[in-house]
C-alpha cells in the first residue's frame, strides 16, 4: 500500500468506498500502487496496467491494453469515441464492485499476462485520417509546419485533426490551425 494513495483516498469527497473497495481487489492480484497523474495506478513491472477513475456520473477501472483484451463478459467500455487502446469497467457503487469482483480479478489477471508476455498494441500510422482543409492548405504553404507535424508523435497527429475538423464553420478551422501553429512548430501535443 502506498502512503500517497492512502492520503488520496482519505480527500476523497465522492467514491471513497468505491475506491477502498477496488483498491483491495487490485493489491490482493499482486500489482504495486503508486499515485500517478493522480489517480490510483497499479503497475506490473514498472508498467502501468489499471487506473482507477472516479467521474460524476460513474466510477471506472481503466485497464490501459483494454483493447487487446477479449471480453466475453462484454463490460469492457471504450472511453471515448476516438479511443483507441484503454477500456474502462463501470460502477454505479461499491456493490456493483463486489458483484463484479470475479470478473475483475479475471480481466485484470489477463491484463497482466498481456504485460509479461509483452505484448504490444500495434501502431498506429494514421492510415486513413482526413486532414481538414484548411489545415492541408496551411501545411502547403509552410514547409516547416509539415515537417514539425509529421514529426510529432500518431496520438498527437490525431488529437491535433479531431480538433481542427470538429467545427462545422471553415472560419472556426482554420481559427484552430492559426491557434495550434506555433504549438506544431515546438514539437507540442495540443494539450501540452
Amino acid at each position: 500500500m502506498n502512503p500517497e494513495v492512502d492520503t488520496f483516498i482519505a480527500e476523497l469527497t465522492k467514491w471513497q468506498d468505491e475506491t477502498t473497495k477496488l483498491r483491495a481487489i487490485l493489491l490482493g492480484c499482486g500489482l504495486v500502487e503508486e499515485l500517478k497523474w493522480g489517480k490510483p495506478s497499479y503497475l506490473y513491472g514498472g508498467t502501468i496496467v489499471v487506473v482507477i477513475q472516479g467521474f460524476n456520473d460513474y466510477f471506472a477501472m481503466l485497464l490501459m491494453k483494454g483493447v487487446l483484451l477479449e471480453d466475453p463478459a462484454g463490460i469492457l467500455v471504450k472511453t471515448g469515441e476516438n479511443t483507441r487502446v484503454g477500456r474502462q469497467i463501470r460502477f454505479k457503487s461499491a456493490r456493483d464492485i463486489g458483484e463484479l469482483e470475479p470478473l475483475v480479478k479475471e480481466y485484470v489477471g489477463r491484463a497482466i499476462e498481456i504485460e509479461r508476455a509483452g505484448l504490444k498494441v500495434p501502431a498506429d500510422n494514421n492510415e486513413g485520417l482526413i486532414y481538414p482543409d484548411e489545415f492541408q492548405q496551411r501545411l502547403d504553404e509552410l514547409p516547416a509546419l509539415k515537417t514539425a507535424f509529421d514529426g510529432l508523435t500518431p496520438g498527437r497527429q490525431r488529437a491535433y485533426i479531431y480538433y481542427f475538423s470538429a467545427p462545422k464553420q471553415s472560419s472556426t478551422r482554420l481559427a484552430r490551425v492559426d491557434k495550434c501553429t506555433d504549438l506544431i512548430l515546438d514539437g507540442l501535443g495540443l494539450n501540452d
